[in-house]
């Protein structure tokens, strides 16, 4: 209902207006990798970097909690979503799925304004890489595989590929001393636009398949390294709480851990006659 001045004046749709804009803004938030994995959430933060009520935050972290960017626990609170390295493989191979089969058909469908589109954005990163702009290429590969998701027409799939939560994975994951762009990247971007140029379906979801899946397969080395690494310092850890200081550094005159004089004595009495071994 409008009021006077034209105004939208019914309390519950303006409520569920903020309630919106507060999920989407805080989504947005999630997905851009800058609140770290496993971060506490609190109510009263966001209510007011958000500007709504804490009914209305509460709901939107219930959904947000069912979609999978955070998790809820008893105790624990809402924090942001951390994922294993299994998790991490299967949501980052859903991607190569879904991103292979929108750059196939963006190869059927694309107008030649979007493949326009794409040139310029591959362009742009290709002087990125040229210049070392590592932010420029990032926020250009981002741009790339949007226009490849909007020159496919394919609503099903483009929804299907939105729900993935590969962005926290790549935030997790990513190894901030490896080179940037990956080695290889401009000329797999290349080979994914020249398969959409000359619409060839087959080839640019073939394309697609390989940059997507070397990006994993080069996140995941890395996170497979780093628990290797934990791993064995865990290892390392656990021998040295395991040792006695008492057995390895004995006082003077003290008799050694497992070692009773008396046994001792026994065992080369034994070996000396010959007894083979048996107590008396």
């Amino acid at each position: 209902m409008m009021d006077s001045n034209g105004f939208d004046d019914d309390p519950s749709r303006m409520a569920l207006s903020r309630q919106s804009q507060a999920y989407e803004g805080l989504r947005s938030l999630l997905l851009s990798g800058s609140i770290e994995p496993g971060t506490r959430l609190t109510e009263a933060d966001l209510t007011r970097m958000f500007s709504v009520s804490r009914s209305t935050m509460r709901s939107v972290l219930v959904r947000l909690a069912q979609e999978g960017y955070v998790t809820s626990e008893v105790n624990r609170g809402v924090r942001t979503r951390s994922f294993s390295v299994e998790e991490a493989a299967d949501i980052l191979e859903a991607r190569e799925t879904l991103e292979s089969a929108l750059a196939g058909k963006a190869a059927e469908r694309g107008t030649d304004e979007e493949i326009q589109e794409l040139r310029r954005t591959l362009e742009a990163m290709q002087d990125c890489e040229a210049r070392g702009d590592a932010t420029g290429y990032s926020r250009g590969n981002r741009r790339f595989h949007q226009q490849v998701k909007e020159a496919a027409h394919q609503q099903t799939l483009a929804q299907a590929y939105d729900t993935l939560l590969y962005p926290l994975v790549m935030r997790q994951y990513r190894n901030p001393s490896a080179p940037h762009p990956r080695t290889g990247s401009l000329e797999e971007h290349q080979a994914v636009l020249w398969a959409i140029i000359t619409r060839n379906p087959q080839a640019a979801a073939a394309a697609m398949l390989h940059h997507v899946g070397s990006a994993r397969r080069a996140l995941l080395l890395h996170a497979q390294q780093e628990r290797i690494a934990s791993l064995t310092a865990d290892t390392w850890r656990a021998v040295a709480h395991s040792r006695d200081p008492a057995a390895s550094c004995p006082t003077p005159n003290a008799p050694v851990r497992g070692h009773d004089p008396a046994r001792r004595e026994h065992a080369r009495r034994t070996f000396d006659t010959g007894e083979g071994g048996r107590t008396s």
